[in-house]
């Protein structure tokens, strides 16, 4: 299999660092996007290419994009893994900045990776991007309203650039149930992992068929086969990965 240069965005976060070790075991070179504070927490295995961001920051995107481009030239496959909820509640009692900083965060971020991600790809060798979205995208629960529209956003938007960007390059979405990860606690670089979790982990397990929530392998399998030859029929895709809790 040739070598391919895949770059994931949030590659410090739990399901990223899953990714990171797949894709290096899978003989990929890689390159890491992060905060600033994400890297020092994490910081990528040695050979990692790591590159701090703020996706959210237009001017911070250009620039990270650019090193990637000055380092390979195109790039064989993206992920944007990155994500953060800030608070669980109503939405008539969300305040108006909680709810911009999380569609800044979270759907903004995705608009401008993905416009600085396919220069890249179009360059690459049969080129993938995986956005990583959210059962919540499709599956509303209460007190999770900006980042539920903010992922379902992010899924409108990949099929969207499957459409346009076809037959170059394929887009797809992972879209996963609780995952025990950082994001359960605030997100990596946000808050300590060290924080309990947002949610009842047992109340959970008891609603999801296979009986338990997901680890980041579990997200991980999913999104390199997006990434790689076994998913190249498959493009505008979403996968729901949650162990059976929802079925569309």
């Amino acid at each position: 299999m040739t070598r391919r240069r895949l770059c994931i965005l949030g590659g410090c976060g739990g399901i990223g660092r899953s990714l990171v070790a797949a894709a290096i075991a899978a003989g990929d070179d890689v390159a890491v996007m992060d905060l600033k504070s994400a890297i020092a927490r994490h910081p990528p295995a040695q050979g990692v290419m790591t590159i701090d961001i703020d996706g959210a920051d237009e001017n911070s995107v250009a620039r990270a994009f650019g090193k990637i481009a000055q380092a390979w030239g195109a790039l064989d496959g993206f992920v944007n893994s990155a994500g953060f909820v800030i608070e669980k509640r109503r939405m008539a009692d969300t305040p108006t900045s909680e709810f911009d900083i999380t569609i800044s965060g979270n759907l903004r971020t995705t608009f401008l990776v993905s416009k600085a991600a396919m220069q890249l790809l179009e360059n690459g060798t049969t080129p993938s991007m995986v956005n990583i979205a959210s059962g919540l995208g499709a599956f509303i629960r209460p007190e999770y309203g900006p980042y539920a529209a903010a992922k379902a956003g992010m899924i409108a938007l990949t099929k969207t650039l499957a459409l346009e960007h076809a037959p170059r390059v394929r887009a797809n979405s992972v879209a996963p149930g609780p995952v025990d990860t950082a994001f359960l606690r605030g997100g990596t670089g946000r808050s300590g992992e060290d924080k309990a979790l947002t949610i009842n982990v047992d109340v959970f397990n008891s609603l999801i068929p296979l009986r338990r929530i997901a680890v980041p392998d579990d997200i991980a399998g999913p999104v390199m086969f997006l990434l790689g030859p076994h998913s190249g029929y498959m493009t505008g895709q979403t996968l729901w990965v949650n162990g059976g809790s929802y079925m569309p």
